[in-house]
């Protein structure tokens, strides 16, 4: 289950905040931080330590502010949050890929959610199924619907794809950082616990009950099969995603064009 949910601030204070719209004529001394600096010494933090580390009082404390100073640049935990996935969201380049045709586009919009999750594992602990309606965020969601756009799908058709290459990614991203946290949580490789466990197995697994996992097992023990590699099956996922993706487009009587 997610840690955190986007999406849980107070709506007005969201918008205003993710839109740059909040604070516009405010009297008073000038602040010594801008709403930028403190989400970015949240993501600073959270990336060190994880999302369940993040607390206003130790993002306060990390820019020498007094915990009830921090709230008056940002109302919540909740609105942070939401403020700190548009901004890593804005990362890397979406409203005019330099790529052409639509498959090369989607390959891109995944391949920059694996990298943004690589560098900001704590998104991945962020439940988004209410996102945050900020400026980064629809630059990503039009990328990637607009990469589809006039190849003869309905509306409904697109926001279907877009949310299976989205829900693939997000999946095939979790499976790896998992591998990832469990690795530094004990100290030992995946080849470490297998050498393990193996001889443990040793008389248990009956050939003729398990005879394709046996083959499997085999062929990795023999070096016929390459070790895990996240990052290539991410890959090989995606492409049959968008095999499967190009074979629906192809297949629609009304497509307006053949797919690039």
């Amino acid at each position: 289950m997610a840690a955190e949910f986007s999406g849980g601030g107070d709506p007005g204070r969201s918008i205003a905040l993710l839109w740059g719209l909040a604070g516009t004529g405010r009297r008073g001394p000038k602040p010594r931080h801008s709403v930028e600096d403190v989400v970015q010494a949240a993501i600073v933090l959270a990336d060190a330590e994880g999302l369940a580390a993040l607390s206003m009082r130790g993002v306060a404390e990390s820019l020498g502010l007094s915990p009830m100073s921090l709230y008056t640049y940002v109302p919540s935990k909740a609105e942070l949050v939401d403020l700190m996935l548009d901004r890593v969201a804005g990362e890397q380049q979406t409203p005019d890929l330099p790529v052409e045709g639509w498959r090369a586009k989607l390959e891109q919009i995944a391949r920059q959610g694996w990298t943004r999750a690589q560098r900001h594992p704590w998104v991945l602990q962020v439940g988004t199924h209410r996102p945050p309606l900020g400026p980064n965020i629809l630059s990503r969601v039009e990328a990637t619907l607009r990469a589809i756009d006039g190849l003869g799908l309905s509306e409904t058709e697109m926001d279907q794809l877009t949310s299976l290459v989205s829900d693939y990614v997000r999946g095939a991203v979790r499976s790896a950082l998992d591998a990832r946290e469990i690795e530094q949580a004990t100290g030992m490789t995946d080849e470490q616990w297998w050498a393990m466990n193996t001889p443990l197995l040793e008389g248990l697994v009956d050939p003729a009950r398990y005879p394709t996992t046996v083959k499997i097992g085999e062929a990795y023990k023999s070096g016929r099969m390459a070790p895990p590699d996240h990052e290539r099956n991410f890959e090989f996922g995606l492409q049959r995603v968008l095999d499967g993706v190009e074979a629906f487009i192809a297949l629609r009587p009304s497509a307006g064009q053949t797919p690039a």
